[in-house]
């Protein structure tokens, strides 16, 4: 069940990261795609740690609790696990091979390639197509995970009322919302290198896509939760009064210029910094757009901000831009929430494989 699953299949997008759970669906009306339900619902704390569910019953609750506020009539999902959990691996193999004898092969082969005893892990496979050096081989593209990362997300999604039918990777979902982001926003992005800074709550993530492939990635320890920890510490709330103040407002006047605008140079600074990272390790010397995606890239002005000090064409990723919206989606909120539903988006476009 990793990653590539059955095909057609229409599936709920379901998002599990550290804070919350991100539901999307997906269908199309008139050549477009259109948002059917959408919902997002906070987790406990420490039910997600590290990526890794470890509590899949408070993770499931909340899981029903999306379902049942967003009204979807569908009960198959798609999920992903972090690249972090994943070894990915492209091998070459026979080109007139069907699927069965090449599933054979690959499995008689996998320890090859794969530094964990067979009986642990989830395993899938898919053809990417002709090997340049030979026509007779063909590329092939092999993904492992450890089975109690997949069994995690099954076992949550069992709990919230959903069946998995996909378990794919983080990134390989990301790559499907930039592609149609860069198609519909960029004039195609086929020619284009796109960077992404997904500020989560304690995890940035800056990934890099060169022919809408990501070809790095890194994470840096820096989030919203260090906003919120400040508004703690600074008015003297609990950390949820504190999350909600930063959603909700109402906070002294002092707030925008004493706490958030340095936040938002810190968010600029550690930008510039992973740029600069990338730049060092790699040829390429110019990034042509940035996307900024996560909970932080709904702060007004940040894009402007970070393209000033940063240098670079810089937008907030709102992948629904261009879609259509049931009437029973609640549109400000989608609107609000667009950057952080980045993965969930990805998941759920895997119904039109």
């Amino acid at each position: 069940m990793l990653p590539f699953g059955k095909k057609s299949i229409p599936v709920l997008g379901v998002d599990i990261s550290a804070t919350a759970v991100k539901l999307v669906e997906l269908g199309r009306s008139g050549g477009r795609y259109r948002v059917e339900s959408y919902a997002a619902e906070p987790l406990p704390p420490n039910s997600v740690a590290d990526k890794n569910i470890t509590d899949a019953a408070a993770v499931g609750e909340a899981i029903g609790r999306a379902v049942r506020k967003s009204g979807t009539k569908i009960n198959t999902a798609a999920a992903a696990v972090a690249g972090s959990a994943v070894i990915t691996k492209v091998i070459e193999m026979p080109a007139g091979l069907s699927e069965a004898d090449m599933e054979t092969q690959i499995t008689a082969e996998a320890d090859q390639y794969i530094p964990f005893p067979l009986d642990e892990i989830a395993m899938d496979f898919e053809v990417i197509g002709p090997n340049a050096a030979n026509p007779e081989r063909v590329d092939v593209l092999l993904a492992a995970s450890r089975s109690d990362n997949v069994a995690g997300r099954v076992d949550a999604l069992g709990a919230g009322g959903l069946t998995a039918k996909i378990i794919d990777i983080e990134a390989f979902a990301l790559e499907s919302t930039i592609k149609l982001i860069a198609r519909e926003q960029l004039g195609g992005g086929e020619d284009m290198i796109i960077a992404v800074a997904d500020i989560g709550s304690s995890v940035t993530t800056f990934s890099v896509l060169e022919k809408l492939k990501i070809m790095y990635s890194r994470d840096q320890q820096f989030g919203g939760a260090q906003l919120t920890e400040e508004i703690q510490r600074r008015y003297g709330l609990s950390y949820e009064e504190a999350g909600l103040a930063k959603k909700q407002g109402g906070l002294p006047e002092n707030y925008t210029s004493e706490v958030l605008e340095p936040f938002k140079d810190s968010v600029a600074q550690q930008i510039s910094r992973a740029q600069q990272f990338f730049f060092s390790s790699s040829q390429i010397s110019n990034i042509d757009h940035l996307i900024l995606a996560g909970g932080c890239a709904s702060i007004d002005g940040i894009a402007a901000l970070i393209q000033a000090k940063v240098g670079m064409p810089t937008s907030i990723a709102n992948p629904f831009a261009n879609m259509s919206v049931s009437s029973r989606v609640p549109a400000q909120l989608l609107a609000n929430d667009a950057p952080s539903l980045m993965v969930s988006c990805g998941l759920a476009l895997r119904s039109f494989d």
